[in-house]
């Protein structure tokens, strides 16, 4: 592909347009090739406990072109390669298979037989299939699926036509003919389940922006015709974690430790593996660094090791939120960081206040206010036609493509972000006497039978734990309303909010603490941060305010009383009283895909007592003695 320039925000080359990902620009269709397109200056991102978690080296961002400056500056993002490559044209409706030799600098494909050469416009329909391979479908060979001759059947023209007549406003008045032997099909039943296969057409096993010189894979699952605009074409799997510091003389930390990390050579000489230029490489770093090789190399090896002894995915995952939950949980262990600021406050409850806000305050433990918090997005991968699944059961989920379709990814896409946010917590012992009422623990249950027969289990076992506690979906519920609530009090919109739930449970035995709390924050990509409105929220008497409205708010919906006894709803039946008009929120906001989500485990419903259904019975009663007064 020639250098043609769009503008993509940083942001976007990891969710919506990153790896696999497909960009719709001004009537132009275009998909984001893999890492191996980067140019090698692309920005590193440090985040230590994210790299271990993922086992690569480092993460990169894309680099930002200067306002005004892209005509100037070599090619050094991402790339994006035009796809679908069967284009046609809206006037003529003559159909053409584009090359990569055609494009012009800041110029879009035009018919050269049209007068006035109108912009060719891509084709809808593209195939996909549950291996992640993606591909134009041959459209000749639809065309001439059902010959009504013998010249129809022995046609190899490739002059095809894309006409659309005025018959109908479905799919069958849209046919692709041939323009030699008039051969033609229309567009009708094209989305049924393996009516390629009854084409003849089979999984090409690559991606578009692979080069001829790139061996295709052998697949052998069935291509499905998509829209390429529908939501099943694109899985991004994205991580993400705070950067929490550690305690003070930590040598990870440590300010030449740091400066080695750091150092443009140090992810070299990781991948040179002792190396002929092993000693090289250390050498450079310990001159650039001013320290010792001795140094340089006792923290390779330490690297070395760590990497040996790195723990399962879930374990791994376990382990960030023990970091970010010890961190929030004694916020004045916490000082001197440029990137995590967070202090202590309280709801600011006084003994004469309402019967209900004395009620909350015996149930939140404790409140953090994060005055600057910095946190690290990076994508491991995508999937395609189906969400990815266990990586042990490929009859579940679609499979998981790497950023690096050619080899083991030595370092993934990342950004780092900087936002503000609140963090609260839950007091342990009311939350375990709740979570052994027989009702609560049996209502969990069932969600768990969804959860367990679900595609997502392993990567919802993620965040849950191995056990999937009622905590976890009572504050999973409670971050979501309260991140709605939050978007009408503090100026924030909703899909400027993200959430991370502290809920997880943990293998048996273990003597890790137990968690239960959430962290609602929002995170810019300007170096700046945000403006403070969360902090204010999380002020006295802001947030307890705050708190009462949205369990007086979630205790209704606009599609009850289907919402309220619901007995299954979402993807795999994961949610219970939960839709779109009460809890979900953008899929930005929500680290589990809008999943596990229940009104009923938060506020109370029939038999089943909420956790805070104290609170809401005591603010109805105080709403209808105010009514009563006047």
């Amino acid at each position: 592909m020639k250098d043609i320039r769009r503008k993509v925000r940083r942001g976007q080359t990891i969710v919506p347009f990153g790896v696999g990902g497909i960009l719709d620009l001004r009537g132009e269709s275009f998909v984001a090739a893999d890492i191996r397109s980067w140019a090698a200056n692309g920005e590193r991102v440090e985040s230590v406990r994210l790299a271990k978690k993922l086992g690569v080296q480092d993460f990169r961002s894309a680099p930002v072109i200067p306002s005004g400056k892209a005509a100037y500056t070599t090619r050094n993002g991402p790339v994006y390669i035009r796809f679908p490559k069967w284009l046609f044209c809206p006037q003529c409706r003559e159909m053409t298979y584009w090359r990569s030799g055609g494009e012009q600098r800041d110029k879009a494909p035009t018919c050269a037989r049209c007068a006035g050469k109108p912009q060719l416009a891509p084709m809808r329909f593209i195939q996909v299939c549950r291996a992640g391979h993606m591909a134009d479908v041959d459209w000749r060979r639809w065309a001439h699926s059902r010959p009504k001759d013998h010249a129809q059947r022995q046609c190899q023209q490739i002059r095809i036509r894309f006409v659309a007549t005025p018959d109908s406003s479905g799919l069958d008045a849209l046919r692709v003919e041939c323009a030699v032997c008039r051969a033609d099909r229309s567009l009708e039943g094209i989305s049924q389940k393996n009516i390629l296969k009854q084409v003849g057409l089979s999984c090409l096993g690559g991606h578009p922006w692979q080069s001829p010189t790139d061996e295709p894979e052998l697949c052998e699952e069935t291509p499905q015709a998509v829209q390429r605009g529908a939501s099943n074409v694109y899985f991004p799997i994205t991580h993400s974690a705070l950067d929490i510091p550690a305690p003070a003389g930590t040598d990870d930390h440590d300010e030449m430790t740091q400066r080695v990390f750091n150092n443009q050579y140090w992810p070299d000489l990781l991948s040179a593996e002792g190396g002929p230029i092993t000693d090289s490489f250390k050498a450079i770093i310990a001159n650039q660094c001013e320290t010792s090789e001795e140094f340089i190399e006792g923290l390779r090896r330490r690297h070395a090791e760590d990497a040996a002894a790195m723990p399962s995915t879930v374990d791994a995952d376990d382990d960030l939120s023990i970091d970010e939950w010890a961190a929030f949980s004694s916020p004045e262990s916490v000082t001197g960081s440029r990137t995590f600021s967070v202090r202590r406050t309280e709801l600011g409850v006084r003994h004469d206040d309402p019967d209900s806000m004395q009620k909350l305050a015996a149930q939140i433990a404790g409140v953090v206010v994060a005055d600057r918090v910095r946190e690290v997005r990076a994508l491991e991968g995508f999937s395609r036609y189906e969400p990815s699944g266990a990586d042990s059961d490929e009859d579940k989920g679609g499979r998981l493509v790497s950023v690096n379709t050619a080899t083991r990814a030595q370092w993934l896409p990342a950004i780092d972000t900087f936002g503000e946010g609140i963090f609260i917590s839950v007091d342990e012992e009311r939350l375990h006497a709740w979570e052994t009422i027989p009702a609560v623990q049996e209502w969990t249950r069932r969600i768990e039978l969804n959860l367990n027969a679900s595609f997502k289990a392993d990567r919802l076992r993620g965040k849950s734990g191995p056990e999937l506690l009622p905590r976890f979906v009572m504050l999973h519920t409670l971050a979501h309303h309260f991140i709605r609530q939050l978007s009408y009090d503090s100026g924030y919109n909703a899909a400027s909010l993200r959430e991370r739930v502290y809920a997880r449970s943990h293998v048996r035995g273990s003597e890790l603490p137990p968690q239960a709390g959430v962290f609602v924050y929002t995170a810019a990509g300007d170096a700046e941060g945000t403006l403070g409105g969360l902090v204010r929220q999380g002020q006295p008497p802001n947030l307890l305010e705050t708190l009462i409205r949205l369990l007086e708010t979630a205790q209704w919906c606009s599609q009850d009383p289907l919402c309220a006894d619901s007995t299954g709803r979402s993807l795999a039946n994961l949610n219970r009283a939960a839709c779109h008009a009460c809890t979900l929120l953008p899929e930005t906001c929500c680290e589990i895909d809008n999943s596990l989500l229940d009104r009923t485990l938060l506020i109370g419903d029939g038999d089943v007592p909420g956790f805070f259904r104290g609170v809401v019975q005591a603010a109805l009663e105080e709403s209808a003695e105010a009514v009563e007064l006047q």
